[in-house]
């Protein structure tokens, strides 16, 4: 399968490790894995502050750039959200969108609904916490959350289950928000601060050496907490433990 490789824009410029696992495991599973350099940021800062004039070019730009594909993938639930729930509030009805949206995908959606990976080589031996982004449960349903009755599930779960070595922690809070919110983090900064800090707690409390996320916005918010408190826990994006890389010190 052809694939375009959708990097956010704080992974690429923070994190590009991060897009490189996800290169990787996608190679690694028989991908033909392509990086289209013109891409951009898909305009979600912008339409959640309001900002919808800006927003719109690079929504027509994006939908323009990754078109073509057989495939977009992106290790972002709230990036991939914005691609496939938002992008119509934008360009309205447009035949190009509509065949780009079915095709777009967040990486664990990718691995477990389109390439149906059934194993793993990795290994990683270590105590896993995994944190459930909000875009990622409630917009595009990679989990089940505790507001709805319905079967428990989660694809991110699925996967580190195929993960030699991993012992994934239980959380008393599976589903709740870490407080990032994007800008909410900056507006809000007390707020988010003291729902981020509850977050790592439950995780801590849980044993957990290291907490994954599919959203590594999540992870960039929780790392900022725990470095400024010198906490023993680390972050880890879900596609570098699938790759088996090592646990950071």
């Amino acid at each position: 399968m052809q694939v375009a490789l959708f990097v956010p824009c704080y992974v690429d410029q923070f994190y590009p490790d991060v897009a490189m696992a996800t290169l990787e495991l996608l190679e690694s599973l028989g991908c033909q894995v392509e990086f289209p350099e013109a891409q951009t940021c898909c305009g979600q800062p912008m339409a959640n502050t309001g900002c919808w004039d800006d927003a719109r070019p690079l929504a027509k730009r994006f939908i323009e750039i990754f078109k073509d594909f057989e495939a977009v993938v992106c290790p972002s639930g709230s990036c991939t959200a914005m691609v496939t729930h938002h992008y119509h509030d934008l360009v309205g009805h447009d035949d190009a969108y509509e065949s780009l949206r079915k095709k777009t995908y967040e990486l664990t959606e990718f691995l477990v609904d389109i390439l149906k990976v059934e194993s793993l080589p990795a290994r990683f031996p270590h105590k896993v916490g995994l944190h459930n982004s909000c875009h990622g449960l409630r917009e595009l349903r990679l989990g089940s959350s505790s507001e709805r009755m319905l079967p428990a599930f989660s694809k991110a779960r699925q996967l580190l289950a195929m993960v030699e070595g991993v012992e994934l922690v239980e959380l008393n809070r599976n589903d709740e928000c870490c407080g990032f919110g994007g800008t909410f983090a900056v507006s809000e900064e007390a707020v988010s601060c003291m729902m981020g800090n509850d977050r790592i707690h439950d995780h801590q409390q849980a044993g957990a050496e290291v907490i994954t996320a599919g959203d590594m916005s999540c992870l960039m918010h929780l790392d900022g907490l725990i470095r400024r408190q010198k906490l023993p826990v680390r972050v880890m994006h879900l596609a570098e433990i699938l790759m088996g890389r090592t646990k950071p010190a």
